[in-house]
């Protein structure tokens, strides 16, 4: 099992001491560093910056927006990327919500998201290919545009820019099961946002649990198997600590503000998958708390026991003894959210 560590999109400002981290990060043998965007800073310039500043640590978005950017932008900052990098570039996508889509990027929200994800992955990976000139009659993304509102006078273009690696990896942030499970085989990796190696069933049958969108995995034919060199990476929130209820409030925040404030009352994916793993109740609490106004009790009601099975928090010999299922499931890698300098640490004597 590998490790990464994630950074997050940025506060009020750049966050002090990152590049650091990322640093010491690399030293210890950690493969990635990752980098998020919401409606604030973006994924893509600093991780430039870090691949200055490093030369072996592998550098992910996770995840980029695709409503930010046509498909055809992303791919071209990504081609740039792991050309400047020395071919260290992995791109992750995700597609959002709603409320984030409509009311920052000011588009609209995709009536089908598996279709959008789709098109969208399919427009990136002739751009990486380049094996002609891009072209794609979709529902959503259409090159040349084809629009009611167009010319008509747009041709099919090819990148001008040769991409280094026309297998430039592309993961996805997906969460329902039909999504995950679309993930599986189109993708070369899953980005789950909060992951719990006790309810793989939460995710669908693309993992071995129950649901609706039973896939045929890559080469298998049978639901349960991934597909070979298939990454899945989730973000975990890590702390060596005495006390773990204290080193769980920052990852009480994290699901109080993504649960209660990340989405409608009426289609929050994430509270969604909250409720798929077993904690619904408390979900739908966590969305009205917040939509109140109560973020405080919000963040209160967040169980215990459903941040602490997502997180690695504690002494280090608690978190040494929560890392066999981490390990024994599917997981590939685990992505650190900004841990400090013992954390880091300690997590790679360890993991590696």
């Amino acid at each position: 099992m590998r490790l990464g560590i994630a950074l997050g999109y940025w506060g009020r400002g750049p966050t002090p001491g990152q590049l650091d981290l990322v640093r010491s990060a690399e030293r210890l043998g950690y493969t990635s560093v990752w980098t998020a965007e919401s409606w604030g800073s973006d994924a893509f310039t600093p991780l430039t910056w870090i691949a200055a500043h490093t030369s072996r640590i592998r550098l992910g978005t996770a995840v980029a927006q695709m409503a930010a950017r046509s498909p055809t932008a992303t791919a071209m900052h990504a081609l740039t990327l792991d050309h400047l990098s020395g071919g260290r570039m992995m791109l992750g996508l995700g597609l959002s919500g709603p409320q984030v889509v409509e009311g920052w990027y000011g588009r609209p929200f995709p009536a089908s998201p598996l279709t959008a994800t789709r098109e969208y992955v399919s427009v990136v990976r002739q751009v990486l290919r380049r094996e002609g000139p891009v072209t794609l009659d979709g529902r959503f993304h259409s090159h040349p545009y084809r629009g009611p509102d167009g010319t008509g006078l747009g041709r099919p273009l090819r990148s001008i820019t040769h991409p280094l690696r026309a297998s430039l990896p592309v993961l996805l942030g997906a969460e329902g099961p039909r999504n995950v499970a679309q993930t599986l085989r189109i993708a070369d990796g899953w980005l789950p946002l909060y992951w719990s190696p006790l309810r793989a069933d939460a995710y669908g049958p693309a993992l071995g649990g129950t649901g609706t969108a039973a896939p045929e995995a890559a080469g298998t034919g049978a639901p349960g198997a991934l597909p070979d060199g298939f990454t899945v990476a989730p973000l975990v929130h890590a702390r060596v600590c005495a006390d773990p209820a204290e080193g769980l409030l920052p990852v009480k925040r994290m699901l109080g503000f993504y649960i209660g404030g990340m989405g409608h009352a009426t289609r929050n994916f994430h509270a969604d998958l909250m409720a798929r793993m077993g904690y619904e109740e408390a979900a739908r609490r966590i969305q009205g708390l917040f939509a109140e106004g109560r973020r405080a009790e919000a963040v209160r009601a967040v169980p215990d026991s459903f941040a602490d099975e997502i997180s690695l928090v504690g002494p280090r010999e608690r978190i040494a003894e929560r890392l066999a299922p981490w390990r024994s499931g599917p997981v590939t890698d685990l992505l650190l959210t900004a841990p400090d300098p013992l954390t880091l640490r300690t997590l790679a004597e360890l993991a590696l």
